[in-house]
């Protein structure tokens, strides 16, 4: 049976996490079988910038950081599921990509 893999990735952990949640849910109200949600190792983007531009006095840096949280959810692909799946409300700064595979 094909299933669908759905991968969401967001700077936001918490809205993430809650759309992964409500996903979960519609998997074990419709009853379709599903795995994850996987946790996928989180991208750390780090940018390091001096503090003073005339390069005069101490070096001194600042440090900023952009972290990538990724999750996998595997759902059979019933049509009604997916439907669901596709009405989920789903925040701006999270993204979704689904893949049918065979």
């Amino acid at each position: 049976m094909p299933k669908a893999r759905i991968k969401l990735y967001s700077t936001n952990i918490d809205k993430l996490n809650s759309v992964v949640g409500q996903i979960t849910e519609i998997a074990k109200k419709v009853g379709v079988s599903y795995a994850g949600p996987i946790h996928l190792p989180t991208k750390k983007l780090v940018i390091s910038t001096r503090k003073s531009p005339d390069g005069e006095g101490s070096e001194t840096y600042d440090r900023w950081e952009m972290r990538i949280h990724k999750r996998l959810l595997d759902l059979a692909a019933d049509e009604r599921a997916l439907h669901l799946v596709m009405r989920v409300p789903i925040p701006q700064d999270v993204n979704i990509e689904i893949q049918i595979i065979e």
